[in-house]
Order: C-alpha cells, then structure tokens, then sequence
C-alpha cells in the first residue's frame, strides 16, 4: 500500500487548526501557501545526480514554486516492483517513478499518463535534443509514458597501469585482442583480468553482440544468431577456465565492479561511461587518472563491416495515472530536463539523455570519455527489448550462461537450454 505524507493531518486535528487559522486571518495578514511535498520515486543515483544541500541543482525551482521534493529510493528491481505497484492502487502519492527502458510494455502503459499531452501544453525545453532513440523506448502504441532522463551506455575501461606493468603498450582493438589481454594480466599475477557481473545480462549480450549476435532482437527474436552467442559463452568459459575471470564469478555482483576496479583488482571491465569520475577519484582510487574507457571492441571478424552494438539502459520519469499532484510532476519533470539540469546532473557522473550535453564545454572539460560516450551511444540499444516477461527471462538466461561459464554445461547446451526456457515467455 502507499504511504501516507507524516504531515497529513487527521480530521480532528484539521478542524482544529481550521479554526485557529480563521482566528488568525481574522486578526492578521493572510498565512503564506503552505509548501507541496512531491514524493518521487527513484533510484539513489537519480536523486545523488541531482545534488543536495548548497549543490542541490532544483534549489531555485523549489523556492520559485514552493515545493518540496521528497525522494524515496530503492534498487532497480525493487523499485520497478514498487513503482508497477502504486500505479495500479485506485491513489498513489508518488507523483514522479523513474521507469527503466525495458519496462514499458502495452499492460504497463495503461497505469501511466500520456506525456504528450502534457508536453503540447507545457513543452519541455528543446525537446527534440533529447536522444530520438531513447524518446522511442517510452513510447508504446504512439504513446509517450516516460521522458529519458539518465542513461547507462557500457564502455570497456581498462588500468593503463596494470597494462603496462604486464608489458601491454595499447588497449585492445579486436575482442580477441582483448582476451589475450585478460590471459597476459592474469598470468602476471597482479590482478585478475577482467571483473563481470554474473547476475546481469548486459554482460553476456555485450560478447555475443561482438560476434553480431543478441539475446533477444528489437524485434522479440530469441537468439537471433545462436552461433554467435554460443561463441561469446565459449569465450567466457575459456577465460574463467584459465583465470582471467575471478574464481568468485559466480557471486559477483553489479555493484562489486566499481570496487575492483578502484583497488587494481582486476584490469579490465564493463561500466556505464559515467562511472568514470568515480574510477579515477583521488579520494577513492588507488590509480586516479589511470583508468580509461574505450568502445568494447567487435570480434576481428567483423571489424570494418558492422559497427558494435553497446548496451545502454535508459531511464525515464513517469506520472502514474493514478498520481495526487500531476501538475506539480511535470513541472519537476520539465525542471529536471532542461538542458541546465540534464548538464548539472551530466557533471555530477549522470550519464545525460541529451545528445548535445556531451559537447558542452564544462562537461568535456571534465569527463575525458564524453566523446567516446557519445560516439557508441550513436549504435547502442538495451540489453533486450521490454516485453511483459523481460525479468523472468533475463533470469533463465543468466542462469544458463552461469552453467556454461563455470563449466557445468558445454556452450551449445546452454544456448539450447535458453531457447527451450525462455522461448515460452516471448509474446506469441
């Protein structure tokens, strides 16, 4: 159930303070409007990119409009659960809920507002700026549920350091080459090669794509080139085989990538270009300013025909059909997309919705991957399109790549088991 405002008050107390505010009025100026506490539902980087205290980004927007913004926060999973949740309850207080790009399905956009709408009336600062791709992902059947506002795009970043001291002068340009890498770093001793989330299906799609394969098409195909992913779960069976993936694969999680790559654990991984700042902190790193980020390179195969397809998840602000203050959700909506805000919060490690954010000056100055973002962001799409089963079926599919990495299963089983799991769960 939703949770009431602690400020809401009760009938008794209402009546009272009613009448001790027309005794006032009677005897006075008129009291000031109280304030409209709008409840947001977010992840904790959403609100993070936004800034607190005396960097708050919506300081003035809050003061000019007389609102409060309360967030309330929860990991990605949990929070769509949440979100899909106090949507359908006949009122919801969260007038703002972030959605996450492989979400939007024909059943979920029935509990959302039609942000068109909105958008004809009140239009939000260059709209068309916002990246035309990322404005598709939100829109079911014509209609638009969600403004993009954060986005996620994977890049390969690497330890110059770790490279060098194992005698490697340039980072890989081939995926081959990069597994050779992973092999040399691992052999040195000093770390582990690369660093992967087991839990993800980013990870996996990104090597099967590098052999121009996917998991699941733009347009809902399984396995579109199932040679291609049996080869990309060949190599990371290989890599695991010989060391260059932690024994701890298994139990890795998303999170724990950003640690191993601070501390010199591990040399190579996958993260969203935005992580950048926080991998090269001095505060936080024991290697600032030596960590890169490069495009994730194609198999030697493909290179020079077919560009290499990224993943990058997007987020979007929603207003749940059934929202208390719809007006004061799209004014927060319309502040928080403009392109000031989608700058702030780009400087802040917030991986901007707006194609020309990354040209901004006080942005490259401080991001040295903006370029590189923008460049792979040009051919990337999600890790699956979304679809009413998407959870389910990312779950069976890392399951199987689980399998075949640690090599309880052979490749090819693996990617038959995924086809016989998850083919069932596809819409007809």
């Amino acid at each position: 159930m939703s949770k009431f405002n602690a400020s809401r008050l009760s009938r008794r107390q209402f009546l009272g303070t009613a009448a001790g505010g027309m005794a006032l009025a009677a005897a006075g100026p008129v009291l000031a409007q109280s304030k409209t506490t709008l409840q947001v539902l977010s992840h904790k980087v959403h609100q993070t990119s936004l800034g607190e205290g005396e960097k708050d980004l919506l300081a003035a927007w809050k003061k000019e409009n007389n609102i409060d913004v309360a967030f309330t926060t929860l990991d990605s999973n949990p929070l769509m659960d949440r979100l899909f949740r106090e949507a359908s309850l006949a009122q919801t207080d969260f007038s703002v809920g972030f959605m996450v790009d492989n979400r939007p399905t024909k059943q979920n956009a029935t509990l959302f507002e039609s942000l068109r709408e909105w958008q004809a009336k009140d239009p939000i600062e260059a709209f068309d700026d916002i990246a035309p791709g990322l404005v598709k992902g939100m829109t079911v059947d014509g209609k638009l549920i969600g403004i993009p506002v954060r986005t996620a795009t994977q890049g390969l970043f690497y330890n110059e350091e770790l490279l060098a001291d194992a005698g490697i002068k340039t980072p890989p340009t081939t995926l081959e080459e990069l597994v050779e890498q992973t092999l040399i770093i691992s052999k040195a001793g000093k770390a582990t090669g690369m660093i992967l989330a087991s839990d993800l299906a980013v990870f996996p799609v990104m090597f099967a794509r590098a052999f121009g394969g996917d998991f699941i098409s733009q347009d809902l195909k399984l396995l579109p080139d199932p040679t291609a992913m049996e080869q990309a779960l060949t190599v990371l069976a290989g890599m695991f085989e010989k060391g260059a993936l932690p024994r701890s694969y298994a139990t890795n999680k998303n999170e724990e990538l950003l640690t191993w790559m601070q501390q010199g654990r591990a040399a190579f991984s996958v993260l969203p270009f935005a992580r950048s700042a926080q991998l090269n902190s001095a505060e936080t790193s024991k290697y600032p300013g030596k960590i890169k980020a490069i495009a994730f390179p194609i198999s030697q195969a493909l290179k020079g025909k077919q560009e290499m397809a990224s993943v990058v998840e997007a987020w979007a602000m929603t207003i749940p059909a059934n929202a208390r203050d719809k007006a004061a959700a799209w004014k927060f909506i319309k502040e928080v997309s403009s392109k000031k805000n989608t700058l702030g919060m780009a400087v802040n490690g917030n991986g901007p919705a707006r194609v020309s954010t990354f040209l901004e000056p006080e942005l490259t100055a401080k991001s040295s991957v903006a370029s590189v973002e923008a460049k792979v962001l040009a051919n990337a799409r999600g890790a699956f399109p979304p679809f009413a089963e998407a959870a389910r079926a990312q779950q069976l599919f890392v399951e199987e790549v689980q399998l075949a990495v640690l090599g309880r299963k052979t490749p090819k089983d693996a990617v038959a088991a995924i086809l016989t799991r998850v083919q069932p769960l596809l819409p007809a």
